[in-house]
């Protein structure tokens, strides 16, 4: 979603800046040009009904090839927006037209309103240059995608990426531990048939994925496919010739598509800190995959454990057994762990784990090779390049944390036994409700509200007991309010950080699209503020319509307000649809400490509306000399 800190003059000044690196003209599809047209755009954006912002990503790959004039399919630079906006399913022209004053080929996309969905989903596409093949990703293009969801993060409520097949799982899952205490849902989908093609797979992957980045708070890096997503690093292709083409083997769907989107809440693997969004940009290449296979030489082995090779993926058999009658084999292995060579040891199959519980296969672990657990080849290979890029951690560490489940890429055990009593069972008793179906909604239905009450009453203990029986804390009520909203709004810091350090997004937003931030705000609970604006909460909605919250408040004289949205990171200076800043209404009502506070804080006393008037002129007006004076000394001191 478009966001204050994104309509920053001093923003677009920097990315024109030539200093940075950007050549003027620059190309639509070009970072900078993204963020600007995105910003025009929703400067003069008029609010239609309840959107989300979601950015697409567009790397290559058949989902965006088109026909060129010999009838065979290719990419084509710059054709993929432009053939989008012909599609009615994917391009809404008349929403388009009401929304945005000078709707034109540079302004965002706008899906078509989707039943039962919250959020109309408006669109912007970043194009890469060149659009690149799936099978020539490097780790270079992973940093690129990166760098650049962390240049757009506040500015968009989710990414999709566009990328071809034969990579996808290396990139998903490359992308899930670079996005660090991510917050926010990335979606990674292709297709076997590009989109624009009368039979495809392309549109349905592409528009779930829009959906469910739009609408939906999984803070996960995912893959769609098929009719599920999957978690990006326990995805892997396992058909080239089907549309179902990808597969979680050890892992079940976090959501499936049918009519409509079933969200398996529980499922997601959520970052429990009160850490801030940021994206790791260190990768260490130096790393292999090795699949062993009857009579491999001890020349194979030894070569691939040369320097400056630093971690390998050994992929074993069944269970995670090799020869281990091979004694020359064992020793290479031994003498490269002993050098520091992190070896990971991985099953060939596709499903199931290495256990451990042969001798073949437990004598690894006796000269110093890790299991890999239920990883994925690609989960694991991306995981050891980025493990091994943590230049601070020891290799202590990085063993540690190579078998540590840090993004839900691999199981460790089996998960924990609810208990005897399961308290929904137990309601559902007494109703007489007994089909699954009946089960999930009551537990939908009571938990929420459950686990709310025990937010009003700030008992955590009781939030704890309610976890205990199974209760999700990230679970929104029939308001698509968490238990974060309430909290925030009752002003309890405790339950807060309790929340947060159980999961608990700080982006979720409720059906009037409030943020538990702005909750926050509304009692002006400066410590909440702070904390969650630490922990990488910030303010949502376009620039107009915050200015106006600003002048709401400054007309009031709510300096206190004012001061709750500068530490949420607002900047005071916002307008509304009249062209005032918060300073026109306190200087029209005589709010002397409201103005002196916003002069302190930079607000520009010479901005003029749309009918051309200043804050003097507006105190002027109200009749407010006191004012007049206090701002014409500013301007004086400060011209």
């Amino acid at each position: 979603m478009p966001n204050s800190l994104c309509d920053e003059k001093f923003t677009l000044e920097a990315l024109d800046s030539p200093q940075n690196g950007y050549d003027s003209p620059q190309k639509e599809s070009h970072p900078a040009n993204i963020r600007k047209n995105h910003i025009a755009a929703n400067s003069e954006a008029h609010v239609v009904g309840r959107e989300a912002n979601v950015l697409v990503i567009y790397t290559g790959g058949t989902i965006g090839m088109v026909r060129n004039k010999a009838g065979a399919l290719e990419p084509i630079p710059n054709r993929f927006v432009s053939e989008l906006r012909k599609y009615p399913n994917l391009h809404d022209t008349e929403y388009a037209a009401k929304k945005f004053s000078n709707a034109n080929a540079r302004t965002p996309l706008v899906l078509p309103l989707v039943s039962k969905e919250l959020r109309r989903i408006i669109y912007s596409v970043h194009e890469y240059e060149p659009l690149l093949d799936s099978s020539n990703m490097t780790f270079q293009d992973w940093l690129q995608i990166v760098d650049d969801i962390w240049q757009f993060y506040q500015c968009f409520d989710g990414f999709v990426i566009l990328h071809g097949t034969d990579t996808l799982a290396y990139t998903s899952s490359a992308l899930s531990f670079m996005l660090e205490n991510l917050g926010k849902t990335v979606i990674v989908t292709g297709s076997q048939i590009p989109i624009f093609e009368t039979r495809t797979d392309g549109r349905d992957n592409f528009t779930s994925a829009l959906i469910i980045a739009g609408n939906y708070t999984i803070p996960e890096v995912c893959v769609l496919f098929g009719a599920k997503l999957i978690r990006g690093n326990r995805a892997t292709k396992m058909n080239t010739s089907s549309l179902d083409a990808f597969e979680s083997p050890n892992c079940p769907p976090i959501a499936k598509i049918g009519i409509n989107v079933e969200v398996d809440y529980r499922s997601i693997f959520r970052p429990c800190n009160d850490l801030k969004f940021s994206a790791h940009t260190n990768l260490n290449e130096n790393v292999a995959l090795l699949r062993l296979f009857p009579s491999i030489s001890t020349a194979a082995i030894k070569a691939a454990l040369q320097p400056p090779i630093e971690g390998v993926v050994l992929q074993t058999f069944g269970s995670g057994n090799i020869p281990s009658i091979r004694k020359d084999l064992m020793q290479e292995l031994k003498l490269a762990a002993e050098r520091g060579v992190i070896i990971v040891n991985c099953t060939q199959c596709n499903v199931g784990s290495v256990a451990g519980i042969y001798q073949t296969g437990a004598i690894l672990s006796e000269i110093g090779i890790l299991p890999g657990f239920d990883m994925t080849p690609e989960a694991a290979l991306t995981k050891l390049a980025y493990v091994l890029g943590k230049e601070t951690w020891s290799l202590d560490m990085k063993k540690q944390m190579m078998q540590s489940n840090l993004r839900g890429e691999l199981t460790l055990s089996k998960p924990a036994e609810m208990q005897e009593e399961d308290l929904i069972e137990a309601v559902a008793r007494s109703l007489r409700l007994s089909t699954p179906r009946e089960l999930d909604q009551l537990g939908a239905t009571l938990y929420p509200a459950m686990v709310n009450t025990a937010v009003v009453a700030q008992d955590t203990n009781k939030i704890k007991n309610l976890q205990s029986y199974g209760a999700d804390l990230s679970a929104v009520d029939y308001d698509q309010r968490t238990a974060l909203h309430v909290a925030c709004s009752e002003g309890s810091l405790e339950v807060v950080k309790f929340l947060i350090l159980n999961g608990v997004p700080v982006h979720a937003r409720d059906r009037q699209d409030r943020t538990p931030l702005m909750e926050a705000i509304s009692i002006d609970h400066h410590e909440i503020i702070k904390f969650l604006v630490r922990c990488g909460a910030h303010i949502t909605g376009s620039s107009r319509g915050i200015g106006e919250q600003l002048c709401a408040a400054a007309a009031r004289g709510f300096t206190n307000r004012l001061q709750s949205y500068k530490l949420a990171g607002v900047d005071l200076s916002q307008i509304d649809p009249s062209g005032r800043t918060a300073l026109h209404l306190a200087a029209l009502h005589g709010h002397v400490n409201t103005v002196i506070f916003l002069l302190e804080n930079s607000v520009d006393a010479s901005v003029q509306d749309l009918l051309g008037l200043t804050p003097i002129d507006y105190a002027k007006k109200g009749s407010y000399p006191e004012v007049v004076e206090l701002i014409e000394k500013h301007l004086a001191l400060d011209p």
